[in-house]
C-alpha cells in the first residue's frame, strides 16, 4: 500500500504542490501544480499576493485528490513574514514582504530599548533588517492600525496552515526566525516581548513539527469536493525542511542553496557566544529540537536579478545558457561580497556589480559571461569564508559539505564550492525542501521511525552526485585577494 502525502513548498518566484507517495522503502516525487510566487506593490509597499497563492493551494489540493489522492498536507515556505489576524479571526491585510524598505533603520531604534548584543545572546539569531521583531517594531512605531486591532500574529506556513483548518498555533521552527525566540526553552521570549511593549496575546501557542494541526474545514472540503484531510505542521520554515532531507548519518555542515543560500550546521544545542556574535551566525531550531548554527547568505538571487536584466536589454538566456557564458569567461578577474548592502533590493544587478568593481579598485566586468562568473566565484568563497566561521565556532573539521536544493542544477556552481574550499561536495537532493516536509508528515504518521531512518530513505530514494576539489593553487590564492576585497570594502 502506498502512503500519500501533499507538499506545498512556497519558494521566492514559484510554488510547487509535490505529492510523495512512500511504498515502505523509497520516496517517489510527482509535482502536480506549480505557481507564480510573485509580491504586489500597493501604496509603494511590497506584499504578499495572499489570496492568489490559497488559491493555488486550493487548486493544487483538488489536482492531488485527482491524482489518487493523499492523507495529509504540509506547508513551508522562507522565515520572518507574517500575517496580523483580528478578534473576528479575519486577515487584517496582506502580509508585508521582507524585501519591502520599511524596516530600514529599525535595528537602530531597537537598540535603544536592546542593545544589539543584548538581543544577539537572548536569540542567537543572525541580527538582519529583514527578521520580523523589526517588521512588528516598524508596526507599533508608526502605531499602524493593523497592530493595534491585531489578536494574533501567524508566521507564513502558519497562516496558511490557520486558512486551511481554523487552528492558530506557532510551528517552532519558523517560529525560531523572528528574533523574537527564545532558542534555550523553544517558545517565546517574554523579556524582548515586554521590553519593546508587544502585545504578549498576539504571539500563539508554540507546537513542534510534525503536529497534526486538524482536519480541513469542512467549508473547504465542500468547497472543493474532496476527502477528509489532515494538516500536519511540518517544519514550516523551508531550511529546516531541506536540513530534514540532508542524506547523512554522521555530523555534517551543509548549504541549501536557492535564492537565499543558507550554510551551516546541524546541533544538539545552541551555540552563542562572543564569537558566534562576531561573526552574526544564527542559530534556529529545527526537528527533534536541534538548532541549525548557521549564516544567512545572499544566493543565486544576485543570478536572478541578473537574468532578468538580461531580458529587460532583450537578452534571453537560460539558467544553462548562464552557466555556459560564465564558464567560457576569464576566471578570477573581479570579486564582490554577496551580502554587500547594494545587492539585497531588486534592480540593475549587473551595474551594481560594476559599480562594487570600481569603488573597490578591481577590474570592472563588461560582459554577460564576466557578470555571472564573477557572482559564481564569489558565491563559492563567500562559502568558503562563512565555513571557516562555522568550523572555528564549532571546533570541527568536516571531510565533506552537502550542496541540497534547485541551486545544485549548476554543477559550475559545485565545482566551484568544491574548489575554493578544499572539500568533496555531496549535492543532492535538489527538491529537498519538499522532501523534508514530505518527511516530517511520513514520521508524524507512523510511517517513517524517526529522522535518521528518514534520511536514509532519501538517500536510497534520490542519490547524490560528487565534485571532487581540484589540486590548483590558484584558488588558495585568490581566495587571499578575495577576503582582502570584502573585508575593506
Amino acid at each position: 500500500m502506498l502512503k500519500n502525502v501533499l507538499a506545498f513548498d512556497l519558494g521566492a518566484s514559484s510554488g510547487r504542490g509535490i505529492l510523495g507517495s512512500f511504498d515502505g522503502n523509497k520516496i517517489e516525487l510527482k509535482e502536480i501544480h506549480r505557481f507564480t510566487n510573485t509580491a504586489i506593490m500597493k501604496h509603494n509597499i511590497m506584499y504578499w499576493n495572499l489570496p492568489q497563492l490559497f488559491d493555488e493551494i486550493k487548486r493544487g489540493m483538488k489536482m492531488g485528490e485527482a491524482e489518487g489522492g493523499y492523507d495529509s498536507i504540509g506547508i513551508d515556505t522562507w522565515g520572518v513574514d507574517y500575517g496580523l489576524i483580528d478578534k473576528d479571526g479575519n486577515l487584517l491585510d496582506n502580509p508585508v514582504h521582507y524585501r519591502d524598505t520599511r524596516t530600514l533603520g529599525m535595528i537602530d531604534e531597537v537598540a535603544k530599548d536592546i542593545t544589539k548584543d543584548k538581543l544577539y545572546t537572548l536569540t542567537g539569531n543572525q541580527i538582519m533588517e529583514i527578521n520580523t521583531l523589526f517588521q512588528l517594531y516598524y508596526e507599533y512605531l508608526k502605531k499602524d492600525k493593523t497592530i493595534s486591532e491585531a489578536t494574533t500574529m501567524l508566521m507564513m506556513p502558519d497562516l496558511f496552515n490557520y486558512l486551511l483548518t481554523g487552528v492558530k498555533r506557532a510551528e517552532k521552527s519558523i517560529a525560531s526566525t523572528t528574533q523574537i525566540f527564545d532558542p534555550y526553552n523553544k517558545k517565546w521570549n517574554d523579556y524582548i516581548i515586554n521590553k519593546l511593549g508587544f502585545n504578549k496575546d498576539i504571539f500563539p501557542q508554540i507546537i513542534s513539527p510534525g503536529t497534526e494541526i486538524g482536519p480541513i474545514k469542512e467549508e473547504l472540503i465542500e468547497e472543493l469536493g474532496i476527502n477528509i484531510k489532515t494538516v500536519i505542521a511540518v517544519c514550516g520554515h523551508d531550511t529546516a525542511s531541506a536540513v530534514v532531507a540532508v542524506p547523512s548519518k554522521k555530523p555534517f555542515i551543509f548549504i541549501s542553496c536557492g535564492t537565499w543560500s543558507l550554510l551551516g550546521t546541524e546541533l544538539k544545542e545552541p551555540l552563542i557566544n562572543e564569537k558566534s556574535m562576531k561573526y552574526n551566525l544564527t542559530n534556529e531550531t529545527g526537528i527533534d529540537g536541534t538548532t541549525r548554527f548557521l549564516k544567512n547568505i545572499k544566493g543565486l538571487w544576485l543570478i536572478q536579478e541578473s537574468k532578468r536584466h538580461f531580458e529587460k536589454e532583450g537578452r534571453n538566456y537560460t539558467y544553462s545558457d548562464l552557466e555556459k557564458i560564465a564558464d567560457k569567461a576569464d576566471a578570477f578577474t573581479c570579486f564582490i561580497d554577496v551580502d554587500s548592502d547594494e545587492f539585497q533590493m531588486p534592480g540593475d544587478m549587473p551595474l551594481k556589480i560594476q559599480d562594487y568593481a570600481k569603488r573597490t579598485g578591481q577590474y570592472i566586468p563588461k560582459s554577460d559571461g564576466e557578470i555571472v562568473r564573477c557572482i559564481y566565484e564569489s558565491l563559492a568563497y563567500k562559502y568558503r569564508y562563512t565555513y571557516e566561521q562555522i568550523s572555528e565556532c564549532t571546533e570541527e573539521e568536516y571531510e565533506s559539505i552537502h550542496m541540497v536544493g534547485g541551486g545544485i542544477k549548476s554543477k559550475l556552481l559545485c565545482q566551484m564550492t568544491a574548489d575554493a574550499l578544499g572539500l568533496e561536495v555531496i549535492a543532492g537532493p535538489i527538491e529537498a525542501t519538499a522532501i523534508g516536509n514530505i518527511v516530517v508528515q511520513l514520521i508524524a504518521q507512523g510511517e517513517i521511525k524517526n529522522l535518521q531512518e528518514g534520511r536514509d530513505i532519501v538517500e536510497k530514494s534520490f542519490g547524490t552526485d560528487k565534485y571532487i576539489p581540484c589540486k590548483n593553487k590558484v584558488w588558495d590564492d585568490n581566495y587571499i585577494i578575495y577576503k582582502g576585497i570584502i573585508e575593506k570594502a
